[in-house]
This record gives structure tokens, sequence and C-alpha cells, in this order.
């Protein structure tokens, strides 16, 4: 599981350290690469086997759908094979770009699969979702939070 959130740097080359207790859990995982992709202004890091179920899901979606058709378009799309290589990988540089990553990140757990902010957008965003918490209180009642 990846939990927690954690401050990180890129390097020049777009080289991203994996914080020890994601890389735990990529280990126990026996994982030599994730799976990145694009979403809401941020970027979704998989481990291979979340990102196959993902592609399985995909692969049974009406072809003729609007709303399957974006989302292959958009998220589908964006996922490119980053390798785990001694406990960082190299983000490819139109995931930055479409991110906005720049030098200081953040890497936010999600569970299944863990995010990559660049530092100024998360504050945004994490004080946004802050404030919203409370009005999405109902929804996340009816699935039993």
């Amino acid at each position: 599981m990846f939990r927690g959130r954690s401050k990180h740097t890129l390097d020049e080359k777009g080289r991203l350290a994996i914080p020890t207790r994601f890389k735990d859990t990529l280990k126990q995982k026996e994982e030599s690469y994730l799976m990145v992709t694009n979403y809401q202004g941020c970027l979704w890091a998989f481990a291979k086997d979340e990102w196959q179920a993902i592609e399985e899901k995909a692969a049974r979606l009406p072809l003729m759908d609007e709303a399957s058709n974006v989302y292959r378009r958009i998220f589908l799309s964006g996922g490119q094979k980053c390798e785990l290589k001694q406990g960082r990988i190299t983000i490819p540089p139109d995931l930055r770009e479409i991110a906005g990553l720049k030098r200081d990140v953040v890497l936010v757990g999600a569970i299944t699969f863990f995010e990559i902010w660049d530092k100024d957008r998360w504050d945004e965003e994490f004080l946004r979702a802050s404030n919203d918490l409370p009005k999405h209180s109902q929804a996340l009642t009816g699935f039993g939070i």
C-alpha cells in the first residue's frame, strides 16, 4: 500500500527518488517498473498489477462511447513505463510538462497508487481539497467511509 506524503526533488533529467516506504511496497510485489500517467494536474504512478487491471477493464469499454474515448485518449494514452533503477524512476519530459513538474515535488500515497505533484500545485490542491472535504462528506458516507 502507498501511504503518506513526502517532499522530493527532481533532478535536471527528471529522475525522482522513490521514498523507502513506497520502495518496500514495490519490492514486495517484485516490481521493476511503474506505469505513470497524467490525471487532473498531477501524475499517477501504478505498480504493474494495478495498471494491468485498469487496462483489462478499459479493454471492455464500448468503442462508440464518448466518455470511454475521452478516458482512453487522456488517461490511458498517457501511461508510460518508468523503469525502477537504483530506487528511482525517470519521468518522461512530456509527462513532466503536462503535470507542470519543476524541481520540487510532493508524492501523495493513494493506497493502490501514488500521485506526483508539483509542490506549488499540491499546495493549492491541498487547500482546495481541505475546504471541499466537508461538502463531500455525504457522498463519502454513501461509500461507507
